[in-house]
């Protein structure tokens, strides 16, 4: 709903505020005169399409009408000072969005005398325009005018129009659609709006041996200044020459222009005026928004390559298994995981690692997950059953059951490659650390989908991680891969289920506790990814509404000092604003793009877009690098700005809405196809039973 109101401001803002007034790329209409009546050709500017058989009507000798075009604008101000200070009355010509931005301007000519007549809502050109438009478009400027000053106006004049000569049946013929209304045209057009001159504008609204005239300048539009210059020794120079200056209505001697305003009019004007300046602000308001978030974007992937150089120059930890700490204990829970159990079971069997205890946790399967497991035969693996608790539960029964003080949590969908628990244990050297993340790598990459959450992983994910190890405020440890001490995992009371993050709940326990989490890249570990999109908005679904609960649940940390305080105060912020407050502001920016590109084409927007995407690039290329990947898979970065941000936006949104609605989202259970196509060949991946 809000996209959908931000688009209909969007649309106001680009009919009301675009460039108006005139210019060299003017639409013109045109066509042939033969269907006005000659009449109307041979008279004076003053027209009246409803009586087409008689002649328009002069301004008497010596008489001149100023009018002023495209305003009220500031330049209009002006105008009316110098007006004022030589006690000469003019008529405006005024566009009904730029009456709702300045009303006050309206008012004060009404106070000082001067007339007012329709020049259209949006400076559209009458002649080319549908019936429709051209009388919404009248219709708007009236109710314009009467929420300004109660008054409506029977004067018009067309946008783009000058003499009676010039005007073409496609004129006349939106003329006389107008309805009752006088047409004014003009006798002198100055051109001011080109910019010629003083002494130019001030020659052409002289009239010639002392005959009367209609004097066309401008008030808007543009820069007005020469025409402001040339106003005061106009007026001075015309009266002079005897000059008496008029209204449209009192040169002619017709009743005054001004028309009292309905109740319904007034209130209907109204109402425009609240649309067109929530639509005005609305509009500064994201040029704001948009320059803000730029800002961010570019000063976090400053922020990311220039830590994640850091983490990448640190002298390397030794990874010889002789060297590793005695004994690991890895627990693996499953619920209806038996498609990918064994190939999970049989790449941790294959570690390099010397002391190895696998326990595979049957969370209740209604499936064959434990007899696939059991079958393998394989030494060093015990299988655990019991009623079905959730993951946290099973957990926690595979770390009760352990035999270790290290103890590698592992998600019952993951293959590890050989050497990736000595990396993953490598850090504990360090009494300081109590968890390790590890490099989760999507195993089935193809397909665009698996393209982009490959892409994902490699640059959300592992570029992230890299920057919250040298903060020390890493929030999540994931599930796929990860170790940690016994000693912190008791001290925490274990692997809480009161979140559907429970890793990142996890994680910011241990960090809250004091230990030192860490990023070990070398630790790989490949996960099935979600094959359809479907599958893909359950996992992030839960990923985002967990991950706002463990932010909720340790919100406290921001205000505790030491570890507690760097997750507090470095890495809740930097999830909150680019995890949450980002996306929920994105689809707005992708919003007014959009129309900015398809309605009002650009270049800007357009090399904005591309700047942006360069951006990505140089950090997608950087994160690459360091991940020892191909680059091959980059060339579907441009589609997934397009198509699968816009995904994980809603995804967010949606939980966003969810947590503030207080409803309970329970687990979304993931269909597993076993598919690992990108997995490195010395990885076991098979998920026969009998082979060995």
């Amino acid at each position: 709903m809000a996209l959908v109101g931000l688009l209909a401001l969007l649309v106001v803002s680009g009919v009301t505020s675009g460039q108006v007034g005139e210019g060299s790329q003017q639409p013109t209409a045109t066509g042939s005169r033969g269907g006005i009546q000659r009449p109307a050709l041979t008279g004076g500017p003053i027209l009246d399409p409803t009586r087409p058989g008689e002649p328009g009507v002069r301004v008497p000798r010596r008489h001149v009408v100023l009018t002023f075009d495209d305003g009220p604008t500031s330049w209009t101000a002006k105008v009316l000072d110098v007006l004022a200070a030589h006690h000469v009355p003019a008529t405006f010509f005024v566009i009904g969005s730029r009456v709702d931005a300045r009303p006050d301007l309206v008012r004060r000519m009404r106070a000082e005398g001067d007339e007012v007549g329709v020049h259209t809502f949006t400076h559209v050109n009458l002649a080319t325009a549908p019936a429709w438009r051209v009388r919404t478009e009248l219709d708007q400027t009236q109710l314009a005018l009467a929420a300004a000053t109660g008054f409506t106006t029977d004067l018009l004049r067309p946008p783009y129009s000058s003499r009676t000569d010039a005007v073409s049946e496609a004129d006349w013929r939106a003329m006389t659609e107008a309805g009752n209304y006088r047409i004014v045209l003009t006798d002198l057009d100055t051109q001011d709006w080109r910019r010629p001159g003083v002494a130019r504008i001030r020659a052409a609204a002289i009239p010639r041996a002392g005959a009367g005239a209609v004097v066309m300048l401008h008030d808007g539009g543009g820069d007005r200044s020469q025409t402001v210059a040339a106003l005061g020794p106009l007026i001075d120079d015309l009266q002079a020459r005897g000059y008496v200056f008029d209204t449209v209505s009192q040169a002619v001697g017709a009743a005054p222009a001004w028309q009292p305003a309905t109740g319904d009019q007034e209130w209907r004007g109204r109402v425009v005026r609240v649309v067109v300046r929530a639509a005005v602000v609305s509009v500064r308001a994201l040029e704001v928004v948009f320059l803000l978030l730029a800002a961010l974007a570019v000063a976090r992937t400053l922020l990311l390559l220039l830590l994640a150089r850091r983490h990448d120059r640190r002298p390397a930890l030794p990874m010889r298994a002789e060297q590793s700490p005695p004994g690991v204990s890895i627990v693996i829970p499953a619920y209806n995981e038996e498609v990918g159990i064994v190939a999970t079971v049989r790449s941790v069997v294959a570690s390099d690692y010397p002391d190895l205890e696998v326990i595979v946790v049957d969370d209740g399967s209604s499936d064959d997950t434990a007899a696939r497991v059991s079958a393998l035969g394989l030494p060093g693996v015990r299988v655990v059953r019991q009623a079905n608790a959730g993951k946290p539960a099973a957990l926690n029964t595979g770390i009760a059951l352990a035999r270790h003080d290290l103890l590698v949590l592992v998600d019952a969908d993951t293959v590890f490659e050989p050497d990736a628990v000595t990396a993953l244990v490598a850090p504990f050297a360090d009494p300081a650390v109590g968890a390790v993340s590890g490099n989760t790598k999507v195993g089935n990459r193809r397909g665009l989908l698996g393209r982009w959450q490959h892409i994902e992983y490699v640059i959300g994910f592992n570029l992230d991680r890299r920057m919250f190890d040298v903060l020390q405020c890493m929030p999540t440890v994931p599930g796929a891969i990860g170790a940690f001490r016994r000693e912190t995992l008791a001290s925490i009371g274990g692997v809480s289920g009161d979140t559907l993050a429970e890793d990142t709940d996890l994680t910011m326990a241990v960090c809250r506790d004091g230990w030192r989490v860490v990023y070990e890249p070398r630790a790989r570990a490949w996960t099935e990814a979600p094959s359809s999109l479907g599958q893909l908005w359950r996992q992030r679904y839960r990923w985002c509404y967990g991950t706002l609960q463990a932010m909720w649940k340790h919100r406290g940390s921001a205000l505790e000092p030491g570890a507690a305080g760097k997750l507090g105060r470095r890495g809740l912020p930097y999830l909150l604003a680019f995890q949450v407050l980002l996306p929920l502001l994105a689809p707005l920016i992708d919003v007014s793009a959009l129309y900015s590109l398809l309605l009002t084409p650009s270049a800007v927007v357009l090399l904005t877009w591309v700047g942006f995407l360069g951006v990505q690039y140089v950090g997608a290329l950087y994160a690459f690098r360091l991940d020892r990947e191909r680059f091959a898979p980059l060339w579907a970065l441009p589609l997934q700005q397009l198509v699968y941000r816009q995904l994980m936006y809603l995804v967010v949104i949606q939980s966003v809405a969810t947590a503030l609605y207080g409803v309970r989202l329970r687990w979304q259970v993931i269909r597993r196809t076993g598919e690992l196509d990108a997995v490195p060949a010395s990885v076991p991946v098979s998920t026969s039973v009998s082979s060995r």
